[in-house]
């Protein structure tokens, strides 16, 4: 075992050597304020104009959030609820599901590797869950019951999302109808509260790894995207900014796959987690990808119709998964393998 779960119980009165991370990749002096997400209102009437938005900030931020997402609020608060208790069990329930196993599915682990090699940990618990497996953990007894019903509703928001993006992009509404037919995956996300927030990360800065993400939160201040200065933000140059969602709402992020169908018009966001020294926090992200064999190009007619070649290369999600890793999902790393 890497290291001891984080939610297991022990007390930390300081951040343990190998979670401290080098000066130049601590997060205490890099962020720039809160940023308010751009708000799409996946409830409106007009779908070109939620179409406009979506592809507005996808280009701009690749981050934004939705509201009159069609997810009940009692479905969220079930699926949260479900969640908390899961990390607040005994360690031996817990400790059933542990494994180092990417491929293993329902799974229970902790502390990723910064993806340089070193032996620094970050400051997080996960637990990862498929979205259309029967299986998962028997406790708490409500996570079965809030899982079906939540990934179902949340899903559903995507594939909205999804055929808007399409339809904003010029492409067919269905365009991306394939992908909402792969397996997903949920990351059940923990980061207990943090004696010195300024040392450790929960999550390293990346790009998600397939179409969209869909995230809901318990309580914000975690979740920081890197915001580049040709935004609206202007002033030139990049910041980490801390993510300011409504409550309520849901944030949606583009990751890789996007930014390549979409010939680079549409940007996968990078983005980190960092700790909190009072409250814990939890996040639930579900991701919405290609099957492993699917083949990812540039759609061939933005491709035609801006009249230039494209930006990179075909390849099955598959290869792009093998990539990902070896590089720790490092975003120009990732996307030099990609790139013509």
């Amino acid at each position: 075992m890497a290291a001891e779960p984080l939610s297991n119980g022990a007390t930390h009165l300081s951040v343990p050597g190998r979670y401290i991370l080098p000066v130049h990749k601590r997060p205490s002096s890099s962020v720039n304020g809160k940023w308010a997400l751009p708000v799409v209102d996946l409830g409106g009437d007009d779908d070109g104009t939620i179409a406009e938005e979506i592809v507005r900030a996808g280009r701009e931020f690749g981050f934004f959030q939705v509201v009159n997402h069609g997810v009940p609020e009692e479905v969220m608060g079930a699926m949260m609820r479900a969640a908390e208790e899961f990390f607040a069990l005994p360690a031996d329930e817990k400790m059933k599901y542990y494994s180092n196993d990417g491929k293993k599915l329902p799974r229970f682990h902790t502390s990723l590797r910064n993806g340089t090699g070193e032996e620094v940990l970050y400051w997080r618990d996960c637990l990862k869950l498929g979205c259309h497996l029967p299986e998962w953990p028997d406790k708490p007894r409500g996570l079965g019951a809030a899982l079906e019903p939540y990934t179902a509703a949340v899903r559903a928001a995507a594939r909205r999302v999804l055929r808007l993006a399409a339809v904003g992009l010029g492409l067919e509404e269905e365009h991306f109808e394939g992908s909402l037919s792969g397996g997903g995956m949920m990351n059940v996300n923990h980061y207990p509260p943090c004696p010195d927030p300024s040392l450790t990360l929960g999550a390293g800065p990346h790009c998600d790894p397939g179409l969209v993400t869909v995230l809901m939160e318990n309580v914000g201040g975690g979740l920081q995207m890197l915001l580049h200065g040709d935004g609206d933000a202007g002033g030139g140059g990049m910041m980490w900014v801390d993510v300011d969602a409504a409550p309520g709402a849901l944030v949606v992020n583009f990751g890789h796959q996007m930014e390549v169908v979409s010939n680079g018009r549409l940007r996968s966001a990078e983005h980190r987690a960092v700790t909190g020294a009072r409250a814990a926090r939890t996040s639930l992200a579900t991701f919405v990808w290609p099957e492993p064999g699917c083949t990812v190009a540039p759609a061939q007619e933005l491709v035609l119709a801006a009249g230039e070649g494209p930006l990179y290369k075909p390849y099955s999600y598959g290869e792009f998964l093998a990539v990902y890793v070896a590089e720790g999902g490092v975003r120009e790393a990732v996307m030099a393998h990609l790139k013509h």
